[in-house]
């Protein structure tokens, strides 16, 4: 009888990932140089938002990624999701993903709640049985029972992200990318997510996990990757790669 390798092969591979955009330094500060700029090339400079990046997830691994503003986290995670098309390096995946990014990216404002959990929920791969089974879950969740005949349009911030979160939340997935998250909507909701959170490890879920809260990051991942300007700087334990990149605000802030 053969060996089962299956074990042994990474859900997720990232190899050598960049992405550079390029960055229009010409201000168009009248109606006459935004009409010339649509003719010709303005000056532009690159910008690198991923530079050499690499790294394996296997099943049931939950990494967090953290770094300051602006140093490849998002980007990072919308070539990983396939929004976004590396210009070097390759993104292996054996699994389906389902990423929390741009939650709500799919709602047509001008239909109700109600129209709207069926046509994200389709969008993100449920059928349409699928949706009708946990259309009780995903209303109790997102908080919004009285609101089921409201146009989304007319909801607050708060509701449409948690409609939005309480959706995609239904979605079965090899592999949840979850970029901050846990920061949507009041105390009770983020507890409530935590609570999704915790759920879905427990299950042995696989996940990848951006946030600023250190505290969060400590707690629930059992590895964490810090970039800087692109780069990975340092990936392993929670506490030590947390511990560097404190230390590198202070330094920086200092």
């Amino acid at each position: 009888m053969g060996n089962d390798n299956s074990k042994n092969i990474p859900m997720l591979e990232v190899k050598d990932l960049s992405k550079t955009f390029r960055i229009n330094t010409e201000r168009n500060d009248t109606i006459k140089k935004t009409f010339l700029n649509m003719f010709r090339k303005g000056e532009s400079h690159e910008f690198k938002a991923l530079d050499g990046v690499s790294f394996e997830l296997n099943k049931g691994d939950l990494l967090g990624i953290i770094g300051k503003n602006g140093s490849g986290k998002s980007t990072l995670l919308k070539v990983i999701s396939g929004i976004y098309l590396p210009d070097g390096g390759e993104v292996i995946s054996r699994g389906r993903i389902v990423p929390f990014l741009e939650l709500g990216v799919g709602f047509n404002p001008e239909l109700n709640a109600r129209e709207n959990i069926y046509l994200n929920g389709v969008i993100l791969g449920l059928k349409r049985k699928e949706v009708e089974e946990r259309f009780d879950a995903i209303v109790d969740f997102a908080e919004i029972r009285g609101f089921l005949d409201t146009p989304v349009k007319n909801f607050s911030s708060g509701m449409y992200v948690r409609l939005a979160f309480s959706i995609a939340m239904q979605v079965e997935a090899d592999l949840y990318i979850l970029d901050e998250v846990l920061s949507v909507g009041d105390i009770g909701f983020q507890e409530k997510s935590i609570g999704k959170l915790e759920e879905l490890l427990s299950k042995g879920a696989t996940v990848i996990f951006v946030s600023h809260s250190m505290e969060q990051i400590t707690k629930y991942c059992s590895r964490v990757m810090y970039l800087q300007e692109g780069r990975k700087v340092m990936e392993g334990g929670a506490d030590e790669v947390v511990a560097r990149y404190v230390e590198d605000i202070h330094i920086q802030n200092s």
